[in-house]
This record gives C-alpha cells, structure tokens and sequence, in this order.
C-alpha cells in the first residue's frame, strides 16, 4: 500500500482547491520555529558550499549548489537576484544561502531585479537608479547590521523577539499526512491584511478559501468564446519594465480538467495583454527620459523615437487599465511589479481617470525573483503563488562551537606583535637617527647627537637581524663610502675600528674607496699606534693628511695634465683635418680637369665643326671619307 504523503506529492497542490484530507490536517507552524526550508517535493539538494565540489558540469551552478535542465534555464539563474546574491556573499568571504534562505531573507520587499527572459533583454527605464531587490536587501542588512552594533550585538544578527523583523514570505503548516519534519507552505501574500490578523484561526481562512471549479463553456465555429459574466475570485497580476508591459486578470477556481497536472492548464485566464515599446537604449542602459533629466534633451533620431514610444506606452498602458476596471476593481489582489519612478508614474499616475491608487490595501508585490515581464512569466508567477509548497525543515537548535572549530578558529588568528619594552624602543629610536645621520654624512650632528644621549660611537644598531652587515656606526659609514663620516667616527667619538660584524669583516675591509680607507690610515696616524690594535683591525701603516692631501693633489694634476695632453691632441687633429680636405678636393679637381682633356673622336669632330657653315661641314666631311679611305688602302697595300 503506498504512503499517503506520497500520493499527496504525485500532483501539485492548489491553495483554492485543496483535497478534504489536507484541509483537515492542516496546523499552522509559528515561525520562530522555523529554521531553514531543506528541499520541496523533489529529492534533497546539498547546501550550496557542500555540494560545490560535486557539482561540475556546462549546466550547474556550484556557487548556488542548482543543476539546470536546459541551457537556458541555467542563463537565467545567472541573471537573477540569487546569483547576484550569493556572488556578493562570496567577496565578503561569506557562505552562500539556498533559493529558499533568499525568498525568506528579501520578505516583504515588493521590488525585483529582473532577468530575462531571452538573451536580448534590455535594462529596465530606471532599475539602474533606483532600489532593486538585490539593492534593498543588501540595505537593510547594513540598517541592521548598524542597529544591533548599536545595541551591542556583535554579530549583528536579529532576533525573532527584536520588533522591525522582517517576517518570512511563506507561511507554514504541519501535517500528520507528511513526514517527519515536512510541512506544507504558503506565500503570506495571497492573504488580505484582515486574514493575516487571524493568526490562530488561518486553517479557517484557508477552508474559506476553497472555490469549486468553473467550467467554460466550448469555443465557437469561429474559435472565439462566448461571453460568460464571471463574478468569481480573481486576481490581476501586471508588470511593467524596460518598455515590456504585461496583465492578466487570473481565475482563482481552476478549470476541471481530466488527468491535468499542470496549473497552466487548470488556471483560468479572464483577460491578458501584452505591450512592448522600444524606450530604452541600446548597450547603454536607462531610459530615454532618465538620460534627458540627466544630461538635458538629445536631438538624435533614436532619442526621438523612444521619447515618442515612451508616451505611446503610457496611453496605451492607461487605455487598456480603464476597459479592464471592472475586473481590477473586484479583484481581491493586486500583484504589481513596477521598478523605477517612470514605470510607478505609468499606473500610479496622478493622472484623471485612474484606476490604480497607491494607498490600495489589495497591492501586493511579487515575493519572489522575477523575469522580463511577459505573458509566460505572468502565469509562472500565479502558478508560483497559488501552489501549496511541501518542503522539509530543520528543526531550530542553538548550535555551540565544537572545540574543534574553536582551536581552528584560534589558530586562524594572526599573532600580534610582541609590545616591546622601553629599553627596545629607545633603541631603535636611537638607530633610526644614526642611520639618517650617517646617510647624509652630518658628522657634527651625530657626534652632538651621541653626546647629549649618552650613547657610544660603537652602539649596536637595532634590531641585529636587520643590521647584520652593518651593525655599527663606523661599519655603516665605511659601507656608504664617507670618509669625513670615518675620520669623525675614529678621531672625534672614539669609535672602536677592530670590532667585526657577525661576518668578521672589519670596517676597514667595507670601504669601497680609496678615500675612504685612506681616511682610516689619518685616523691611525692621528691618534697614535697605541690607541687600537690598528693591524687587527687590518689597517694599513699610518698616513698623514699632509701625505694623503698631497698625494691627491698630484694625483690631480697628473689627471689634469693628461687632460690637457689629450686636448691638445685633439685639437692638433681637428686642425689637420681641413687642411688634408683641401688637399684632397684639389687632387680631385685636378683629376676632373686631366679627364677633362681626354676627348672621345666623336667629341673631337664636333669641336672642329663648331662655327662653320653648312657647306664648309660637308667640304670637311669629304676631306675625312676621303682620308680614311686612304688609309684603308695603304693598309690593305701593306698587307699584301
């Protein structure tokens, strides 16, 4: 025999139309009892940071923890407030919440964050600019999270006792027909504000609510319908966005159906419509109007035709809600969705003649996730209202960390800094000033300094770990090359030079210039060979400034004069120079006049026919023929 909470879940359930045995079963659930929703009728799904190890693959979501049936299914997620969400959970290092954890947590908020329903979708007019679910909620929490700090709450979390709670979007009832730990739900919005107040009798309410089947009537030849006076519960469901605009005036008695198991076939649409204008602007986002208050009217051929289509979208929108005002004015809900100020002033108005009015206590929003505003998404949301949830819950426990997440938890803290003592931190007061000094070579500074602190010229530079190579003035001002820092060090504070570094090394043996290890060998000379062991600290013999100044003069002038050698002979050659490119243009000019004077025969006989006459020309012509032909003959005379 089969369980009866298995036969209860092989079809959907509708809120107006119940079986007996449910009604009769029916207990409502407080809602401080309720922790979090784990799965509907369908198997259970891990929470999403548990499952995303498992779930791989083009059409899952391992950050939701969802598996999709269809590409497109998986497109939309993606785009929906959930996604957004969970991906702002994420940068904050957060844990991501389940769809079910999402609708309880956006509660009465009547905004959403619309995805689409096709690729190609466009931003709503104002959703940019103004509050979305996603933005709202994530204001709200911030609100909280402030007003629990301020109430010395460090989590900032919000108890159920705390007034201002937000309350859940479903209400829930248990079932001696279910499991353990499964209830039925409903959204609390399908309720009027009279029902809701009747929080110990909603089993009541519920009963009341039951409406029979109404059958309709067979369509005509023609496939029209005739007219049927419906008088019945019915709800009107609108939204309007991003130049698409959708109504629909639902039947809340479904249509008998055999075998049916969809809602879309027991559903009873009384009238439906459709709009869409092209008013917002493409890749860019808003609409016409807000790009206009913002930036001031432009004159393009595109920004006319949306400021047209925009008005064209209101009276056709206005239009269609004064022939349908019989209908929304015995409506027992309205569910709206309209985001931004322009879209709210299409059906709020002010304007004559209105039909909707704000201070309606029937206007209700969708207290879930909603998609571009079309026929289909208008039925998906009625289908989703009007259906009785059956899901599973964990019962409410106050958790205690285990010692285990407390140990891990401890050792995920960063160590803070040792507090140092008074004598560390003078220390390293005193080494930063050294260093400054030695650096910019300020001797009379630092010996003053040394002396009014009282610290000696071979103080130990703080701390040693960083200081290895240099742990002292004099090993520091060798290193930096500073001779007069050196000579000071030695002659004048008594710096010790045969202390090493903690790799040996001397300071002479630091010195990267002769000047400087020159500077340790006055020093050596000035003070005596009695005052340091100057051959441990492997110091060359002593010289005198005297010497050493003298030597560097004449190192000077030796650099000079070969200086000015070298100038000379620069100098020398860069005269030579024009003169040898005299001489060779003049041989190149007297080589173009030698070839000049080689003239070719052709050249020649032009040069002897130049100026005369044309009858002198053909004399001279026969003279030559006839002294080649002379020619000829004698050498053909010798030859033979």
């Amino acid at each position: 025999m089969s369980n009866p909470s298995e036969e209860l879940l092989k079809r959907p359930l509708h809120v107006y139309d119940l079986p007996p045995q449910v009604l009769e079963t029916l207990e409502p659930k407080p809602d401080d009892e309720i922790a979090e929703p784990l799965d509907d009728s369908r198997p259970q799904s891990p929470s999403p940071s548990a499952s995303a190890e498992n779930l791989v693959g083009s059409q899952s979501c391992s950050l939701c923890g969802l598996t999709f049936a269809t590409v497109l299914d998986q497109r939309g997620h993606q785009r929906s407030d959930l996604h957004n969400y969970n991906l702002k959970q994420k940068v904050r290092g957060q844990k991501s919440v389940s769809e079910t954890e999402f609708e309880k947590l956006i509660g009465n908020l009547d905004e959403s964050l619309s995805g689409s329903d096709s690729d190609d979708s466009e931003e709503d007019g104002e959703e940019g600019k103004h509050e979305s679910t996603l933005t709202a909620l994530l204001k709200r929490q911030a609100k909280i999270a402030d007003r629990a700090a301020g109430d010395g709450h460090e989590d900032g979390a919000v108890t159920a006792n705390q007034p201002g709670r937000s309350k859940p979007p479903l209400l829930w009832f248990s079932s001696p027909l279910l499991p353990k730990n499964t209830y039925f739900g409903m959204y609390r919005a399908i309720l009027t504000g009279d029902e809701l107040r009747q929080q110990d009798d909603l089993t009541q309410v519920i009963k009341k609510k039951q409406v029979e089947p109404v059958a309709i009537p067979r369509p005509n030849k023609d496939g029209t319908l005739p007219e049927v006076a419906y008088k019945g519960p019915h709800i009107f469901l609108c939204m309007i966005g991003g130049g698409h605009f959708a109504a629909m005036v639902v039947s809340l008695a479904p249509r008998p159906v055999k075998g049916s198991t969809t809602m879309n076939r027991e559903a009873t649409v009384l009238a439906h419509k459709t709009f869409h204008r092209y008013t917002t602007r493409r890749k860019q986002g808003g609409s016409q109007s807000a790009n206009d208050n913002a930036k001031g009217n432009a004159h393009s051929a595109g920004a006319g035709i949306r400021r047209y289509n925009e008005q064209a979208l209101i009276q056709d929108v206005r239009a269609l809600l004064e022939d349908w005002k019989g209908l929304i004015d015995t409506s027992e809900l309205l569910f709206i969705r309209a985001t931004g100020s322009t879209n709210r002033r299409t059906l709020f108005g002010p304007y004559d003649g209105q039909v909707l009015k704000h201070n309606d206590t029937r206007l209700r929003g969708f207290p879930f996730s909603t998609r571009r505003a079309t026929q289909n998404e208008l039925m998906r949301s009625f289908i989703e209202l009007t259906r009785l949830k059956v899901k599973e819950i964990k019962p409410t426990k106050q958790v205690e960390p285990s010692e285990k997440e407390t140990s891990a938890s401890t050792k995920a803290q960063k160590p803070s800094k040792p507090k140092l003592s008074e004598e560390e931190e003078t220390a390293l007061l005193h080494t930063s000033q050294i260093q400054a000094f030695v650096r910019r070579s300020k001797v009379p500074a630092l010996l003053l300094y040394l002396k009014n602190n009282n610290v000696s010229a071979d103080f130990e530079l703080q701390p040693p770990e960083q200081n290895h190579h240099a742990p002292r003035p004099l090993h520091l001002a060798a290193a930096q090359n500073s001779p007069a820092m050196v000579l000071g060090l030695l002659t004048r504070g008594g710096a010790n030079p045969g202390l090493g570094n903690r790799e040996g090394k001397m300071p002479f043996e630091l010195a990267g210039d002769r000047a400087t290890r020159d500077a340790f060998r006055v020093a050596r000379s000035e003070l005596g060979e009695a005052s340091w062991a100057w051959d441990d600290a492997k110091v060359p013999p002593a010289m005198t400034k005297a010497e050493a100044d003298s030597r560097d003069e004449r190192e000077k002038q030796e650099a000079s004069q070969k200086e000015a050698d070298r100038r000379k002979a620069e100098e020398d050659k860069l005269r030579r120079e024009p003169e040898a490119a005299d001489r060779n243009a003049a041989k190149a000019k007297a080589n173009a006049l030698a070839a000049g004077l080689t003239k070719t025969p052709q050249e020649r006989r032009e040069e002897e026919s130049r100026g005369l006459t044309p009858e002198m020309r053909m004399r001279l012509e026969r003279e030559r023929r006839a002294r080649a032909a002379e020619a000829r003959l004698k050498k053909m005379q010798g030859g033979t």
